[in-house]
């Protein structure tokens, strides 16, 4: 039973319009009637050209590049809702920037992940809704619901549809975590796909840049599927590709991350190096231009308007999953 009785209405900033459209389309409505823009200056300038008093509103907007726009985006279209006397206001960001800055590393260092939990609070969110946090501690810095989705039942289809038991020996696949942090992601994603783990020792030398030492496990002549929550100079991923090959003896690498940020020699990293091929979440749009063959994404608009319809409907999100 539905216990507000609210419509629901979905809005987008600039950030990832087609996959709000997505959702929309899944939920057979209309996207919302609004306008994103800039002033001359570089202020955002919000209009929500429709009535939302009273409604149940889904505000889509993942915090990509531009992280600062897409980000006041959001909170600004926070505010005009519940200026305008929303009944419930939930922030909807497939991908969470600034999560990686999550604890202080070293001293003086902010937490800035923390800050944005605080601003989207302020602005008037009454819940969150987002895709693999980088770290799960995240979901703490918040007073309100957060509800953190899982990236790793699409990639599993993925892969037991590429790879089917059937047809391949999974005893000659391997899962690869890229670094140390990212061990408990891999080895939950391995055991759905019934491959063994490995685990890419590296030293990180300064943000973005890092060394990779030595591979632990057994990968000769097997094909390796690297996993992680994200992707975003491509560093880590290619030099752990490059160590799968060049020092474990590896026949062939896969790539997979939920969220493709991309920045800076990501993309010529990736086509010149040793994966064969990187699959991505929509959770961020693809970057404008690209035309290898490479990089691949998965839909994940379906399951966001599953996990929107059961937010409305005051049912379980983790039976998603």
């Amino acid at each position: 039973m539905i216990a507000h009785g609210k419509e629901i209405k979905v809005f987008c900033g600039n950030a990832n319009p087609s996959f709000a459209k997505g959702i929309c389309d899944e939920l057979g409505l209309e996207l919302g009637k609004s306008e994103v823009k800039q002033f001359a200056d570089g202020e955002v300038s919000v209009s929500i050209n429709e009535t939302v008093r009273g409604c149940d509103v889904f505000l889509v907007q993942s915090t990509c590049k531009p992280v600062n726009n897409s980000l006041m985006e959001l909170l600004i279209m926070i505010d005009a809702c519940r200026r305008a006397s929303a009944g419930r206001i939930t922030a909807v960001m497939p991908y969470y920037g600034y999560a990686r800055q999550d604890r202080k590393a070293k001293a003086h260092d902010p937490i800035s992940a923390k800050l944005v939990a605080n601003m989207l609070t302020a602005a008037g969110a009454d819940r969150v809704l987002t895709m693999d946090l980088h770290a799960n501690q995240i979901q703490g810095f918040f007073d309100i619901p957060v509800d953190n989705m899982l990236g790793t039942p699409a990639f599993v289809k993925y892969y037991m549809e590429k790879f089917p038991e059937d047809q391949f020996d999974h005893d000659e696949f391997v899962v690869v975590s890229p670094d140390a942090g990212s061990v408990a992601r891999a080895r939950n994603f391995a055991a759905k796909v019934h491959m063994d783990l490995a685990i890419v020792d590296k030293r990180r030398q300064k943000a973005n840049f890092c060394e990779v030492m030595n591979v632990i496990g057994d990968v000769k002549g097997k094909t390796c599927i690297l996993y992680d929550d994200l992707v975003d100079t491509a560093g880590s991923l290619c030099n752990a590709a490059a160590a799968l090959v060049e020092v474990g003896g590896a026949a062939k690498v896969y790539a997979c991350a939920t969220h493709g940020v991309l920045s800076g020699p990501a993309l010529d990293r990736i086509d010149n190096g040793y994966i064969e091929e990187l699959m991505v979440l929509n959770t961020i749009p693809m970057p404008e231009g690209y035309t290898g063959k490479k990089i691949k994404q998965l839909d994940v608009a379906p399951l966001f308007a599953k996990a929107i319809n059961r937010v409305y409907t005051e049912t379980s999100i983790s039976s998603l999953f």
